[in-house]
């Protein structure tokens, strides 16, 4: 999700509490020195593991997933085709023992979408309701040159955006997987799914959390692109003094792999890192805020 505060003076507000607070805590401060040399030296470095080991599974599923989908491209065409499609969608992803079209590596998956993709680039089907399905007719491949490429037979993925429907709202920056469909060597159209950056973002503190649960350690991770933040239920507190764009511009231009900061936020010491994630993207990074437990930093 894309968040950004409702004014410029809460940002203000808070920060300059922050650095007030910061004097009467200087006590603690080495638990953000702390934190800062765990985020560089496990943190960052487990998160750009996970996106990759994530990354990786999704091909593999969307490449089986377009295998068990190919013949349905050319064995019947128009509603029977679609209605087929649709079946398969619902049976990629269902966890079922016995189940045999069922793909492991998709069951489990942030992604907001997996559409069936016709030899033109035109949607046959997403996977959901039909009577949900928005995406049905959409030109894929004028939206989005991956899928152009997977139509031609080269798989791949990159960062685009889908536009709200909503007038006025911020388009969906989502992350587009596609993989070829071949049947008897030809390409008859392909298969593509999309992970919304904020998805990959609360997944991946949500796997942070769970590799330090028991322990004192407050983590939290967020996305950005360029500009933007991609978050989703992150504490409101730290939403609104995240390193902005020009912050995180500025220091990555001095230290392109990355750099840490602190701050003192309502009682704590948090320290924070910002780190390029190139295999989403080559503006595409992280921001994670880490907290130490109390008895660490004394």
């Amino acid at each position: 999700m894309l968040y950004k505060p409702k004014t410029r003076r809460i940002r203000q507000v808070l920060t300059c509490a922050a650095l007030v607070l910061a004097t009467v805590g200087g006590c603690q401060k080495e638990g953000a020195d702390i934190a800062r040399k765990a985020i560089v030296e496990k943190d960052a470095p487990r998160v750009a593991q996970i996106v990759r080991q994530d990354l990786e599974r999704h091909e593999r599923g969307l490449r089986k997933a377009a295998e068990r989908l190919a013949p349905g491209f050319v064995r019947v065409t128009g509603e029977q085709r679609e209605k087929d499609m649709r079946l398969t969608l619902k049976l990629l992803r269902l966890p079922r023992p016995r189940n045999k079209v069922k793909v492991d590596e998709l069951v489990i998956s942030p992604m907001s979408f997996m559409a069936v993709v016709d030899k033109d680039g035109v949607v046959i089907a997403r996977d959901g309701p039909a009577h949900k399905d928005r995406m049905k007719g959409m030109n894929l491949a004028e939206s989005f040159p991956v899928v152009k490429e997977a139509r031609a037979g080269t798989p791949g993925r990159a960062v685009g955006e889908f536009a709200n429907p909503v007038k006025g709202g911020k388009p969906s920056v989502t992350l587009i997987m596609a993989s070829p469909a071949r049947y008897r060597d030809e390409v008859v159209g392909c298969m593509a799914l999309g992970i919304p950056l904020w998805r990959i973002a609360q997944r991946l503190s949500r796997q942070l959390q769970t590799e330090y649960a028991g322990t004192d350690t407050v983590i939290w991770t967020y996305l950005f692109r360029g500009d933007e933040l991609h978050h989703f239920g992150t504490p409101q507190s730290l939403d609104l003094v995240v390193p902005d764009g020009k912050a995180r511009t500025e220091g990555l231009g001095k230290s392109p792999d990355g750099f840490t900061g602190e701050m003192y936020q309502f009682g704590s010491w948090y320290g924070y890192g910002v780190h390029p994630l190139r295999v989403v993207g080559d503006d595409v990074g992280t921001v994670i805020f880490r907290m130490e437990g109390k008895n660490k930093g004394k």
